[in-house]
C-alpha cells in the first residue's frame, strides 16, 4: 500500500477520485436531501457502474447532475482501476 502513495500518477488519480466523490455527495446531500452516508454509497455505487437501483434521483436537477456525474465521473473511476492493476502487475513482475 506505501508504494502505492510513493507513486506520483496514483496519488493525483486518488486525489481526483475524492474530489469527484466528495462534488457528487454534496450535491446528492443537498439536491436529493439524502443523508450524506446515502449520497457518498449512491456517488460510488453510480460511478462504479454497479447500480443497485435501491436509491435514484427523483428530481429534475437530482437526474440532470446525474448525468454529467456519470460521464464526467466513470472514465476517472476506470483510470484509477487501470493504475492500480497496473501498479499490482508492476510490483509482481519485480517479485519475480
Amino acid at each position: 500500500m506505501l508504494s502505492f502513495l510513493k507513486d506520483k500518477e496514483y496519488r493525483q488519480l486518488l486525489a481526483i477520485t475524492a474530489i469527484i466523490l466528495a462534488i457528487g455527495t454534496i450535491s446528492y446531500h443537498y439536491i436529493e436531501g439524502w443523508t450524506w452516508i446515502d449520497a457518498l454509497y449512491f456517488s460510488i455505487i453510480t460511478l462504479t457502474t454497479i447500480g443497485y437501483g435501491d436509491f435514484s434521483p427523483q428530481t429534475t436537477a437530482g437526474k440532470l447532475f446525474t448525468i454529467g456525474y456519470i460521464v464526467a465521473g466513470v472514465g476517472m473511476i476506470l483510470g484509477f482501476i487501470n493504475a492500480v492493476f497496473h501498479h499490482y502487475k508492476s510490483q509482481r513482475e519485480k517479485t519475480k
